[in-house]
């Protein structure tokens, strides 16, 4: 890679760029700001900051990463698309499925390669569950628990939360959308799954104008029940997902990057890697999006895949608006 554009200049998006030099270290990278903002010393003194996209094109990138806010994407993404520059995009694909229809019409038009990094799936114990269902190790699989919460103020110390993405409806927030790895996981290792049950909440802690909780149930084309609890005001981060099957349980703890069995004869630890550096998710992601746009064998998550999860929110939304107040 010689040249290489990363639209955005959030934390995921400094990222980014720190990823793309610590791979290609002699890279010209470029960096834009998706909403005029002046970029901040976040960004390197070797970038070159743009101020259009159409600066993008002229330069011939190779690459480009969205790391805007959800409503930009589709917009954002479809002029690269266009001149067939592959495109990554962060999660979620797009704010709604409107946006994520269009762009899927385009990438189907032009062959551009194109994916969604849900980095999750590269996280080493989430390979292990994946394996682990798969070769049916629980038996007939039940119930599926999944908790994630984490205390918004903290996310980043050095912002005020309240002038966040995270916060703003205009600009996809809320925990469904900032939070939906889960959603992605859930699918990732189940199979498409429909709503039985939402509730959505804006607690007075936060005083948002965007779910801070989310309480959903689903249900697979199994049959498996999948209980999910997503939230921005738990003080202890969580991030943890139980498995109940006929032969015991699997607790997934994807903090602590490990994988715990119960079953008759009392418990095993089946995986543990506690230290392994979480940054080495989104290097993987690159390098596969890379290897994707190259044409070789990947597991890139691409916008097919993607769609579903903006679907599903939808639904959880349509379904939450029908419970009493």
């Amino acid at each position: 890679m010689k040249k290489v554009a990363v639209i955005g200049l959030g934390n995921i998006a400094v990222r980014h760029r720190r990823n793309l030099r610590q791979l290609f270290p002699d890279v010209i990278l470029y960096a834009m700001s998706s909403r005029g903002r002046t970029p901040s010393e976040d960004v390197s003194d070797s970038d070159i900051v743009v101020s259009n996209i159409d600066e993008l094109i002229i330069a011939n990138v190779e690459l480009v990463i969205i790391a805007s806010p959800a409503p930009f994407h589709a917009e954002q993404a479809i002029r690269f698309i266009k001149v067939g520059i592959p495109t990554l995009i962060e999660k979620p694909v797009t704010a709604d499925v409107k946006d994520a229809t269009l762009l899927n019409r385009v990438i189907h038009a032009t062959q551009t390669p194109v994916a969604v990094s849900y980095c999750l799936r590269y996280l080493p114990s989430a390979i292990k569950v994946k394996m682990l269902l798969e070769e049916e190790y629980l038996g007939k699989l039940h119930n599926v628990f999944i908790n994630v919460g984490q205390y918004l103020p903290e996310w980043r110390p050095n912002k005020d939360y309240r002038e966040s993405v995270s916060v703003s409806k205009k600009l996809g927030g809320g925990a469904l959308l900032e939070l939906s790895h889960e959603l992605d996981y859930a699918q990732w290792l189940l199979g498409d799954c429909i709503v039985e049950h939402a509730i959505l909440r804006s607690s007075e802690e936060l005083g948002l104008e965007v779910e801070d909780i989310a309480d959903v149930t689903l249900c697979s084309d199994e049959g498996v029940i999948v209980n999910i609890h997503m939230d921005f005001i738990q003080r202890s981060t969580q991030r943890h997902c139980s498995l109940i099957g006929s032969k015991g349980r699997l607790d997934w703890d994807l903090i602590t990057n490990s994988v715990t069995f119960f079953g008759a004869l009392g418990s095993e630890v089946i995986y543990s890697e506690p230290t392994w550096d979480k940054n080495e998710m989104y290097l993987s992601v690159i390098k596969d999006f890379i290897g994707m746009a190259k044409g070789h064998h990947n597991k890139c998550i691409e916008v097919d895949t993607a769609i579903k999860i903006v679907k599903l929110v939808e639904e959880i939304k349509i379904n939450s608006e029908k419970q009493p107040e």
